[in-house]
């Protein structure tokens, strides 16, 4: 195969990645499911102390600083949080709110509820 082939296939495959993780990254932000709430008093894994009554969330793999309007599908109730930490560890479950973003929810009283999530 020549050189320049050879390039230009690279460089294909490379934009094709790319778009895929795009793509991906977006369906990750834009999507529903459970979600659960915690209250802690110990570091998150962003490194910051865990703020009970902040709008905060936790989330497996969205970049710390992402901020979502998470609405429960229960009630219509929205709020806007930022992923500071890691998680939930529940299979099932999408995100992990701090308990001022679920309060504000209005599911403290059942643990989880049903949510969708999209980034702001």
């Amino acid at each position: 195969m020549k050189r320049t082939n050879q390039t230009a296939l690279f460089a294909v495959t490379i934009a094709a990645g790319l778009m895929a993780g795009a793509s991906s990254a977006s369906s990750a932000a834009a999507q529903c499911g459970r979600a659960s709430w915690y209250a802690l008093h110990s570091r998150t894994a962003s490194g910051e102390r865990m703020n009970p009554s902040a709008m905060t969330a936790a989330h497996r793999s969205l970049p710390f600083g992402t901020k979502l309007r998470v609405t429960n599908k229960d009630n219509g109730r929205s709020v806007i949080v930022r992923i500071n930490d890691r998680g939930p560890f529940v299979k099932g479950r999408m995100l992990d709110l701090s308990r001022g973003a679920a309060s504000q929810l209005g599911f403290i009283g059942s643990g989880h509820t049903a949510v969708c999530m999209a980034r702001v």
